[in-house]
């Protein structure tokens, strides 16, 4: 039994340090810029949208809960507190991804091409959206990095991942996946 108790505290010590190293190297990644940053937009509760969904009209939308405005100030101060070099930042057209980005960064502007294509409404917009991204990113040159509010659907579709709510995930300019950053609510 005490053996088991040492494999487990061993364990525990070396996931430890393993996770604190992705961590640095992370960091250290982005500190060196030129890095896509995908934020899945923070916490709105349910799924999709309502049937009556307007994209011009938030009301008609599923938008942000306390919870998930609080978690886009911690995603705000995540920047700000690691002196992240932003470029632009850039937000889906929907409501809750635009406040995401306003409540984080102040200053964003909107791109179609980071919005969702989770209903059938949108289904049609997927490849062109992602061709757009593509062509953006491909003629975008800066030394810094490049920030993307948007949806779990685009995250899935151009990097193979699944995010939560608020959720910072970082590639290359290759979409390539470097790593991740789980912002609580």
């Amino acid at each position: 039994m005490k053996f088991l108790k040492f494999l487990i505290i061993i364990f525990i010590s070396l996931t430890t340090s393993i996770k604190a190293d992705l961590d640095k190297d992370l960091m250290n990644q982005l500190e060196d810029g030129e890095k896509l940053i995908f934020i899945r937009h923070a916490y709105a509760s349910g799924s999709g949208d309502p049937s009556n969904f307007n994209l011009n009209d938030c009301s008609t939308q599923r938008n942000l809960s306390e919870e998930g405005k609080k978690q886009a100030q911690k995603i705000g101060k995540f920047f700000t507190n690691n002196n992240i070099k932003i470029e632009k930042v850039f937000s889906s057209e929907w409501c809750r991804c635009k406040e995401t980005a306003e409540i984080a960064f102040n200053d964003y502007f909107t791109k179609n091409f980071l919005n969702s294509f989770y209903s059938p409404k949108y289904e049609k917009n997927k490849t062109k959206q992602i061709e757009e991204l593509e062509d953006y990113v491909q003629k975008f040159k800066s030394s810094k990095n490049l920030v993307f509010v948007t949806h779990y659907v685009l995250i899935l579709e151009v990097l193979n991942y699944a995010p939560s709510s608020g959720e910072i995930v970082v590639s290359d300019k290759n979409f390539n996946m470097i790593g991740s950053i789980k912002i609580n609510y």
